[in-house]
């Protein structure tokens, strides 16, 4: 339904989980494609199988941001479309959590966000057009319990994305976020295999969302092909939840 024919996209922390999810969905509706991840075997992995390029990236360095977006201006002459959804978790409390903890989770977070959508901007406003999308969470719309540093990185996506959004709105270049529930990503799944009862966990988890299971990265990957395309044109600055009615009640 939504096309991407002709476009130029590049998806952070694409080696796995939401973000290949977002990679195949978005080369499926006819991006060209760039995978940035730290993982080098798996990036290389999706971005074969989409016909895409892998670029490596830790998005906590300014300059290997600004070197990835580089490689895609070099090469196609814009990037139409950023998703930053590479992101790290944690858990504890405000006993629990250290400063270096927090440090850890803003550089990647929050700052991943920042020095991407940097580069990106200024050929963004000079064509007056692009789409940026933000993976935030739940976790950035309410509390979630143990999450400290998660949520508080994840809140600040949410206003990056808003601040993003009116400040650059006059250029047409619009700038949306994300905010998913629990997803079955491998990731998660191996975590819940860390548990004494992955079963139980697994069920706990699920039950969380109103709708009694967890989301598939497909259906994260759904939501932001349709912020990436031109059907989304009057939409901005937007935390879109797709929680499985977690925070219907709260």
């Amino acid at each position: 339904m939504f096309s991407l024919a002709d476009k130029v996209a590049l998806v952070t922390g694409a080696a796995s989980g939401i973000g290949e999810a977002i990679v195949r969905a978005y080369a499926e509706a006819g991006a060209f494609v760039y995978v940035a991840d730290r993982d080098e075997a798996g990036g290389r992995r999706v971005a074969e199988t989409i016909h895409g390029a892998f670029l490596p990236c830790d998005v906590s360095r300014e300059d290997a941001c600004r070197q990835a977006i580089q490689t895609v201006l070099d090469t196609h002459g814009r990037c139409d479309i950023l998703v930053n959804n590479a992101g790290i978790g944690h858990v504890g409390t405000a006993l629990t959590t250290t400063g270096d903890d927090l440090d850890r989770l803003y550089a990647v977070n929050v700052k991943g966000v920042l020095f991407c959508s940097q580069a990106v901007l200024p050929g963004m406003i000079e064509r007056r057009s692009g789409s940026i999308v933000n993976l935030a969470s739940i976790g950035g719309v309410i509390a979630v319990r143990d999450r400290l540093a998660y949520c508080a990185t994840k809140f600040a996506v949410v206003g990056l994305t808003k601040s993003m959004a009116l400040d650059h709105a006059d250029s047409q270049v619009r700038v949306n976020c994300l905010c998913p529930g629990r997803v079955e990503t491998p990731f998660v799944q191996a975590r819940i295999a860390e548990y004494p009862d992955p079963q139980k966990a697994y069920a706990e988890m699920a039950a969380t969302q109103a709708l009694g299971r967890m989301a598939r990265p497909e259906e994260i990957a759904a939501a932001a092909l349709y912020l990436a395309s031109d059907e989304s044109a009057f939409v901005t600055g937007s935390a879109l939840i797709i929680d499985g009615g977690w925070s219907a009640g709260k």
